[in-house]
């Protein structure tokens, strides 16, 4: 398996995280919530869609620069979004959570993100033009 397949298959699932994450909070969001870390998770249900509707759009973004082959910039925007896992880890340790758990679920999810945009800026880090696939714009989409 190539270093670009792996990616792709690292980028993917980062997507479906973020996608799964965001939908079950808001579908079943007091179910979620149990799964996070935070016990009792704060009071009313705006808490579940600001979560959800978080995850849904950082899983969109990464899937249209995946769909788009802007692998660069997913990795950039991977980076970035890392703050989110780790984000939920200190929120988690700091409020009424356990360290074990905040680690073992937020911060593996902190790591893969990390090593994920890590891979993906390593495998761009030397583009040189007929070795790397290129971006799609909105014309070559319609060939």
């Amino acid at each position: 398996m190539t270093h670009q397949r792996i990616n792709t298959v690292l980028a993917a699932l980062v997507v479906l995280a973020g996608f799964s994450f965001g939908l079950n909070f808001l579908l079943d969001g007091p179910g979620a919530a149990s799964g996070f870390g935070i016990d009792p998770w704060p009071e009313g249900n705006g808490y579940f869609v600001v979560k959800g509707v978080r995850d849904l759009a950082y899983g969109l973004t990464a899937l249209i620069l995946l769909l788009l082959r802007h692998r660069r910039a997913l990795g950039w925007v991977v980076l970035a979004d890392a703050i989110i896992p780790i984000g939920d880890c200190v929120a988690v340790m700091t409020n009424g959570g356990t360290v074990g758990y905040a680690l073992a679920v937020h911060g593996s999810a902190a790591v893969l993100v990390l090593v994920t945009a890590a891979s993906l800026l390593w495998e761009t880090r030397k583009t040189s033009g007929s070795a790397t696939l290129k971006p799609r714009t909105p014309a070559t989409l319609t060939r």
